[in-house]
């Protein structure tokens, strides 16, 4: 069975999903599924070196009150705790994220586009450093990750390296009709929107799994 996870580094909802999944995973009982982690730009509008604190960025893009982005902040970091993960709710940035989709995407080519995509997470809800808007940073991340930095500064200072990769992503979320992250996708035939609760998750992936197991196989 093969999961497509159609997602952003900026989206809390993501960051949640994705472990929400992973403990669904776990108690599923399937085995044999591939995860594979699919490109999605909340705002591919912000220019690359923007780094905007999120409660202002918050408030300004869904025209609300900073008290009430703030608020909405601490309900995201309640659950994430009740997860299992960190979440600063305050004093962290947003921006664009295509690099990072990049570096996803280069990650993936080594067998380890998991490993960069939960150093990017990390980075961006747990570390109140910017994680948006300076590539050093970014190579700093990856390099605390494990990754070489040479490999990991070539691709940032080539803008071409992976980008018709991402592009290919997002253009099929587009054809799938995906206009929100998270974005679950079991074997194209089957799909779940949003950082669900794990029951959901668990029932999903059993879904999914019998359905894989009643399509006939060729010898």
């Amino acid at each position: 069975m093969r999961v497509e996870i159609w997602s952003d580094v900026n989206c809390p909802f993501c960051y949640l999903g994705k472990k929400r999944f992973a403990d669904a995973l776990d108690q599923a009982g399937v085995d044999d599924v591939e995860v594979v982690h699919r490109s999605f730009e909340l705002d591919p509008t912000l220019p690359a070196d923007a780094s905007n604190p999120v409660i202002e960025a918050l408030a300004a893009k869904y025209g609300m009150a900073p008290e009430q982005a703030r608020a909405n902040e601490e309900r995201l970091a309640g659950q994430a705790e009740a997860a299992g993960l960190p979440y600063l709710s305050e004093g962290r940035d947003m921006g664009n994220s295509f690099d990072m989709h990049r570096l996803v995407h280069f990650a993936t080519a080594q067998g380890r586009g998991e490993e960069m995509l939960d150093a990017l997470y990390r980075a961006n809800f747990a570390d109140e450093r910017p994680a948006f808007g300076d590539p050093e940073r970014l190579v700093g991340i990856a390099v605390d990750a494990g990754f070489d930095e040479q490999a990991v500064r070539g691709v940032l200072e080539d803008p071409t390296a992976f980008a018709d990769e991402v592009r290919a992503d997002e253009q099929q979320a587009r054809e799938l009709g995906v206009n929100g992250v998270p974005f679950f996708v079991f074997d194209r035939a089957l799909a779940v929107s949003g950082a669900q609760p794990v029951e959901v998750f668990v029932s999903a992936v059993r879904q999914a799994a019998d359905a894989a197991a009643s399509r006939p196989h060729s010898v």
